[in-house]
């Protein structure tokens, strides 16, 4: 496929690739997706693209007909202390469930006046982003509903969600568990459940900041009154391994953090010195 006068932006992906664990060359963005009809397959791990023209939707599944901007502005319902229905940045590129603007948060009393807020950062193209991470009721897209899932939240100085227009940005955490066709040309988007739809969401809550660097995990940011810092952990640490795993995998020890809340032993290397530190996930629900 021969794509022709695209647009290219020139960034620094180390960050991206630290978080990862793996190479991040650059970002498939708005310039390229507009122009053809594009199907993600999260579960044969597939991207299909094709010409516009005549297209036959996956049976079942549902059909959205969202604005189009450079991205897709998708109408959908969130539900806490009270039910609001706005419109988010429909962005399969963020790494989240949900992103709010602390204003839109704010002004709509959306939050149960006891909901309990941790906080947490985000990395992302802009670098690293102080949050607040808690979960909402339930979302609504379509006929689709989720309960219990969980919300960043950001003081959005430059009004990257674009509040009071949109509410916030949906995340690729909550659209992956679906297969997505993304038809720019005609301007819809085809949603079908997929087999990662009902998995758990990612309740874990560790305060820790940690990244490859030189081939090593490295620990760098780690949040104050957090169960990072209450186990001890301190910036620059090396992490060596988790529970049993030697993989120095960074997404390994994530996926063990995530799904394994409470007590956690990890060994890190500290000045050339291995030192056992008890993590105690938390539980963003409770």
């Amino acid at each position: 496929m021969k794509a022709e006068n695209l647009d290219f932006h020139i960034n620094d992906y180390d960050l991206l690739t630290s978080v990862y664990g793996q190479k991040i060359d650059g970002v498939i963005g708005y310039s390229f997706f507009r122009r053809y009809i594009v199907k993600i397959d999260y579960d044969e791990k597939l991207i299909e693209v094709y010409t516009p023209g005549n297209y036959r939707y996956p049976r079942g599944g549902y059909l959205m007909k969202p604005n189009f901007t450079t991205l897709p502005l998708q109408a959908a319902q969130i539900e806490d202390g009270r039910l609001i229905a706005s419109r988010f940045i429909f962005d399969t590129g963020a790494g989240l469930c949900f992103l709010l603007s602390k204003d839109f948060t704010e002004d709509s009393s959306v939050f149960k006046s006891s909901r309990k807020f941790y906080p947490t950062q985000a990395e992302g193209l802009g670098g690293k982003k102080q949050m607040e991470l808690t979960v909402i009721k339930s979302v609504k897209i379509g006929p689709y509903k989720f309960r219990k899932v969980p919300v960043h939240i950001f003081n959005d100085i430059f009004n990257v969600t674009q509040y009071p227009t949109l509410g916030g940005i949906m995340g690729n955490d909550l659209l992956r568990r679906f297969n997505i066709v993304l038809n720019y040309p005609e301007q819809s988007i085809h949603i079908k459940p997929n087999t990662h739809f009902k998995e758990q969401f990612d309740y874990s809550y560790t305060g820790l900041g940690i990244y490859l660097i030189n081939g090593e995990i490295r620990v760098i940011d780690v949040i104050k009154g957090s169960p990072g810092e209450r186990a001890g952990f301190l910036p620059d640490d090396i992490i060596f391994s988790v529970e049993t795993n030697f993989s120095k995998n960074i997404q390994a020890y994530k996926s063990i953090f995530q799904n394994a809340i409470g007590k956690v032993k990890v060994v890190v290397f500290r000045q050339q010195t291995p030192i056992v530190l008890t993590l105690d996930v938390k539980d963003i629900r409770r």
